[in-house]
């Protein structure tokens, strides 16, 4: 039972060795800063000051538009597997996968219709009236 468990014990500990020497050849030989600078207490990304500040507030029509990209895109990969199997799956002659796949097409037609109808994809600035003042959007 032990036996079968030593080749993993093994990658551990050399895995593990392998990490302490380098974090100790780091701590030995790396630079120190002993001063608490304000370029230090910034924060950077990659190296490259940010810009902008990270709290601002963003349209809800990101975050609308990336979900259903993954819905979508989710959805449509579903088709790949399908298409590569067609032939084994319609080899009888039976036309029911086309039509089910069709059924499915039609569903994911019928919701990007229904999500183009209620306005995710418009970016675009509302037009129209302005509201009220008190009225909500």
């Amino acid at each position: 039972m032990a036996q079968q468990f030593l080749p993993v014990l093994m990658i551990l500990l050399v895995a593990g060795t392998f990490a302490a020497l380098l974090l100790g050849t780091a701590a030995l030989l790396g630079q120190r800063t002993r001063q608490r600078t304000t370029a230090r207490a910034e924060s950077y990304e990659s190296g490259v000051p940010l810009l902008d500040r990270a709290r601002k507030r963003i349209s809800i029509k990101f975050y609308l538009v990336a979900l259903v990209f993954v819905v979508l895109d989710v959805e449509v990969a579903f088709l790949y597997p399908w298409a590569v199997n067609y032939r084994d799956l319609t080899g009888t002659g039976s036309l029911v996968p086309l039509w089910d796949m069709l059924a499915f097409l039609g569903l994911l037609a019928l919701a990007y219709a229904y999500l183009w109808r209620k306005g995710v994809f418009d970016w675009g600035r509302r037009r129209g009236p302005a509201p009220e003042k008190g009225e909500r959007l």
